[in-house]
């Protein structure tokens, strides 16, 4: 029976491990004190669930990990888990600068029940690609759990280059599975995905480029806005792959600008005011990051008007 059990519980990880299509890319909520708000994640969890989102990556970037503490991180992540129940991916944010406390925070996701990890490259070290390339190692080594290298050159002022993604899949193929793009540049994208073929997964990291890096190989996105529009990022991707061009393209052009909108001020400052025009579970950003000014304010609201299912709360 135990054995059944286990081979249940492996094949349910294996399915779940089809990293495709839209991942949102889960904003932590707190609550008028600055704490964490877990039923308000929940809430947003749910709503997720409900609207055909294909996994979730709390504690990253738009989860401002950064200002978390590893208690906050912890039960972040474990309010994920236990909500999504095993319906879809989990992929937390545990990347650090450090490559000790990453293998630490890479291991605890693991025994909380991650699917896979999202490892940012290391931020204001600057290593080079000598250095990213024993990072990743250090940290496939010392874990059994699948690897999505987050590259995003704007905040780590280091850009991981396709040659280094490439060794690292060929050694590990089965723990650097994937990488979320977010260098801005096609031709990288392209390159990484005719160096590391089929197999290795490629997702958007910038919600306005995701149709292009579709066009060339990509398999999904971790999205921002998919917390205010799960279903139109998840739908634009579903059509994008049964070939229905005409819906896709259509769908792209009405989030284009809500998608522009969203970045109008550092993430996830935006995103995080816009859900609480929204009336949704979000709270203020916490500091060095403020909210939006009031001109910028006004720009998401105008922006949030022009989507037609979006309505604001009064």
């Amino acid at each position: 029976m135990k054995s059944l059990v286990l081979a249940q519980s492996q094949q349910q990880k294996q399915n779940n491990m089809k990293l495709l299509g839209s991942l949102v890319a889960l904003v932590t909520p707190f609550t008028k004190k600055n704490e964490l708000n877990l039923e308000g994640l929940k809430q947003n969890i749910v709503f997720q669930l409900d609207n055909k989102t294909s996994g979730f990556v709390p504690c990253g970037t738009t989860g401002e990990s950064p200002t978390l503490s590893e208690p906050e991180w912890t039960e972040v992540v474990k309010i994920t888990v236990n909500t999504v129940k095993g319906k879809k991916p989990v992929i937390p944010g545990t990347g650090t600068n450090s490559t000790d406390k990453t293998i630490k925070l890479t291991q605890k996701a693991q025994d909380l029940g991650a699917d896979a990890a999202l490892v940012v490259t290391p931020y204001y070290n600057k290593p080079t690609q000598e250095g990213l390339y024993q990072h990743y190692r250090a940290i496939a080594r010392a874990v059994n759990l699948p690897i999505i290298i987050y590259n995003i050159v704007g905040r780590t002022a280091v850009n991981m280059l396709p040659e280094t993604i490439t060794r690292l899949h060929r050694e590990f193929p089965k723990i650097i599975i994937g990488v979320k793009e977010a260098s801005g540049s096609l031709d990288q994208v392209t390159e990484i995905i005719r160096r590391c073929g089929k197999g290795f997964i490629v997702l958007s990291g910038d919600d306005s480029l995701t149709l292009p890096i579709l066009s060339v190989g990509g398999k999904g996105v971790i999205s921002v806005i998919a917390n205010i529009v799960p279903k139109a990022i998840a739908e634009m991707i579903e059509y994008y792959f049964k070939g229905e061009n005409k819906k896709v393209v259509e769908l792209n052009k009405k989030l284009f600008a809500l998608s522009k909108a969203m970045f109008i001020e550092t993430n996830p400052s935006p995103i995080k005011y816009a859900m609480s025009v929204l009336g949704m579970p979000s709270g203020k950003v916490r500091l060095p990051l403020v909210e939006p000014t009031v001109n910028n304010q006004k720009l998401i609201k105008q922006a949030l008007q022009d989507y037609p299912i979006l309505k604001i709360k009064d």
